[in-house]
């Protein structure tokens, strides 16, 4: 595998680690701060937005998981996809761990 698809299984993680608490919020009907909130990233957005974002970063993430040519068997580019979600999971706990306090 060359270089740049490492580079796409981590990013592709990263957006599969996004799609979560998009899809969760807004199929369970509660607002979520979302890029197209006022402010962006900080403010509520609509559960229908919110499912939107989520199946948009799916498609982001199945787009990028084919470019990046992960199989089970390439370890070490399974092993860089779980760390873009390792990453991308841990930074949203950080920016969302004050969601309830809006």
């Amino acid at each position: 595998m060359k270089w740049y698809h490492y580079v796409a299984a981590f990013f592709a993680g990263a957006f599969l680690a996004n799609v979560v608490p998009h899809l969760i919020h807004g199929i369970s009907g509660d607002p979520f701060p979302s890029p197209f909130a006022t402010p962006p990233g900080k403010g509520p957005s609509s559960p229908t937005i919110n499912v939107l974002w989520a199946c948009l970063n799916l498609l982001i993430g199945y787009i990028l998981l084919r470019v990046s040519k992960t199989t089970t068997a390439n370890k070490p580019a399974l092993l860089v996809l779980f760390l873009g979600i390792v990453v991308m999971a841990v930074q949203l706990s950080i920016v969302f761990a004050d969601k309830m306090k809006m």
